[in-house]
């Protein structure tokens, strides 16, 4: 099922900054002057997000089967008006063939992740082998190599690696989080180092999305404030009966005390 906002309705109520437009529509003119934080629309779901005046993204949402989405369609200036919609009519056009844009990218990239050898896997091996000759302990390297192939490769290991962002990372670690702290928090560690080499071999830039301090630390617990969920011991097959036992005698004296 494909929605489209309505620009006359939905945006301008859920947005406070709406920039000024012709006709609903932004001009190249109007885009070169916001700078004040907001979402400001040019219809039908594209959209400039605002975050100051050198952080200026194109963003398209769009709602398919329920669920609302947002697609980036690259930075402003490097992304004109003009540009932001054709990238935008092309996503909608995936959308009414039933379509999900973001992931007919997402396998676009990984594709040629794949081919120039740029996965966050491949990234993850180069790290293992540099750091390894380091290690005097073999165990060293089979942790490693187990904590990334448990937790991170199904969600990361075909992932581009200059394409890993703040929510994969989180979609990776949240699971792992509450219920087993300790092991999350060397995932995270593990994967701050793979994404630091990857930006040490110019296959990434930017900040890494894997780091605490100033960044996940403001959207998860503290590991240390975490407790584990503990698990009790499963009966033995022989035990159950006995414990059904007792447990309908309990329940028992139970109903007789009410």
């Amino acid at each position: 099922m494909l929605i489209l906002y309505s620009p006359s309705v939905l945006w301008d109520s859920v947005w406070d900054n709406v920039g000024p437009t012709v006709g609903g529509k932004l001009t190249a003119v109007v885009v070169k002057a916001l700078v004040a934080p907001g979402r400001h629309t040019d219809g039908g779901g594209l959209h400039l997000h605002v975050r100051g005046p050198d952080k200026r993204a194109w963003v398209l949402r769009y709602m398919l089967r329920g669920k609302c989405r947002d697609m980036g369609l690259g930075p402003y200036p490097e992304v004109s008006l003009a540009q932001a919609r054709e990238r935008a009519a092309a996503a909608r056009q995936l959308l009414r063939a039933g379509k999900d844009p973001l992931e007919a990218r997402r396998a676009e990239d990984s594709a040629q992740a794949a081919a120039t050898g740029r996965t966050f896997r491949i990234a993850a091996e180069e790290l293992l082998a540099d750091k390894s000759r380091g290690w005097r302990n073999a165990k060293h390297r089979w942790q490693w190599q187990a904590t990334l192939e448990k937790h991170a490769y199904p969600v990361l290991g075909d992932w581009p690696v200059d394409k890993v962002d703040n929510e994969v990372v989180i979609r990776v670690l949240r699971p792992l989080w509450e219920r087993t702290p300790e092991t999350a928090s060397r995932l995270r560690g593990r994967l701050e180092a793979v994404l630091d080499a990857a930006k040490a071999r110019g296959w990434r830039v930017g900040e890494n999305p894997a780091r605490w301090k100033g960044h996940l630390a403001l959207r998860l617990p503290s590991p240390r404030k975490v407790k584990a969920v503990e698990h009790h011991p499963a009966l033995g097959w022989p035990e159950i009966g006995s414990f059904m036992a007792r447990l309908r005698a309990r329940e028992g004296t139970a109903a007789r005390a009410l």
